[in-house]
């Protein structure tokens, strides 16, 4: 008999979006809230047995009442069993909303810092799991577990930090998870899903988050969802983002930077949110950011651009005139040339754009 589980993570519910506009922010923030709901309806069409939530719900302590109140809700209507493993950013205290509002009966939250164990006979499984109770752990919350022999499937929900580079959120290693013998290990933490992978016996996935909230969390976003039996988990990445992150790298040697982001942009970005990224060699005038954001960012929900053109080599041409120009030219070539990095350069490179408008009278 398998079991079928959901898989999710890293909510973050009421981020500040501080690098949106106010009433953005404000939206993204209730299309969190619904994330909530879309979920539900999604665990009850799959019938899914079980809902491992791997911390981080919340984005920290303040967070507003609606939001906690609709999570309930939203997990209240689930036909499924559900444990939440609260990590650093919702960890469990005495004030935290795990502790101070009545959860529905059939959601279940581990609330110390050490592996809980929950049976369920009906379904011939028990449920590992354990809290972060600060906003750090420093002791991995696996270190030293090993599930029983006793014929049941083994999943656990934890939150923590795999590979860990310092010891602030419960680093996870390999060997303890291979040692812990469990049949499936849902983490949260990371944002990124990575894939599935194996330690042992025991298979393990970081679901990611399931919605993006900044340039370091691109593409698509999601949950997990499947089976698992006795040493076998089989479970697939399911799209869950509303909006996209993008950062796309647009080459305009000679192109038109209009014509050269036309052509790289998808038929429909309306829901997302892009970072355009100029490349390539201009002329003086270099790109007019200001002109291409009045002309594409109502296509987009939000919209990022940055110059990271070259001037062309012919520029440096009309440096051996007998004229203001070609002095003012000659002066910044040397210094160009003389430059010790690339950040030098381009700074030197503005420098000989705005020049080069002010001698022709032009507004850059």
């Amino acid at each position: 008999m398998s079991v079928k589980i959901i898989h999710a993570a890293d909510l973050h519910l009421d981020s500040a979006f501080g690098a949106l506009s106010r009433e953005q922010a404000k939206l993204r923030r209730r299309e969190g809230r619904e994330l909530m709901e879309r979920l539900s309806n999604y665990v009850n069409q799959q019938r899914a047995d079980l809902v491992l939530l791997a911390g981080d719900l919340f984005d920290g302590e303040v967070t507003y009442r609606e939001t906690i109140e609709q999570l309930r809700d939203a997990l209240e209507s689930m036909s499924a069993r559900v444990f939440i493993a609260p990590g650093n950013h919702d960890f469990y205290s005495a004030r935290s909303p795990y502790a101070t509002l009545a959860w529905p009966e059939n959601v279940h939250i581990f609330k110390r810092a050490e592996i809980e164990r929950v049976e369920l006979p009906e379904l011939s499984c028990a449920v590992y799991g354990a809290a972060f109770t600060n906003t750090a752990q420093e002791q991995s919350l696996l270190d030293g577990f090993t599930a029983p022999d006793d014929g049941l499937i083994h999943l656990m929900v934890l939150h923590g930090d795999l590979n860990a580079a310092e010891a602030r959120y419960s680093p996870l290693t390999k060997e303890q998870i291979a040692q812990s013998k469990v049949d499936y290990l849902a983490l949260g933490h990371t944002h990124l899903h990575d894939g599935f992978h194996r330690a042992g016996k025991t298979v393990y996935a970081y679901s990611g988050c399931p919605e993006g909230r900044g340039f370091d969390e691109l593409g698509d976003k999601g949950i997990l969802c499947g089976t698992v039996d006795k040493g076998k988990a089989e479970l697939q990445f399911v799209p869950f983002a509303r909006r996209r992150y993008e950062i796309v790298s647009v080459d305009v040697t000679d192109k038109t930077p209009a014509d050269a982001l036309s052509a790289e942009l998808p038929e429909s970005t309306a829901r997302d949110l892009y970072r355009v990224i100029f490349t390539g060699e201009t002329d003086e005038r270099g790109v007019d950011l200001r002109a291409l954001e009045e002309r594409f960012a109502p296509d987009f929900f939000h919209l990022e651009l940055r110059d990271e053109t070259h001037i062309k080599q012919d520029i440096w041409a009309r440096s051996g005139e007998d004229s203001l120009r070609g002095l003012f030219l000659r002066e910044l070539r040397m210094k160009y040339e003389a430059a010790s990095d690339e950040d030098e350069k381009a700074k030197i490179e503005k420098a000989v754009r705005f020049g080069l408008a002010a001698l022709d009278g032009r507004d850059l």
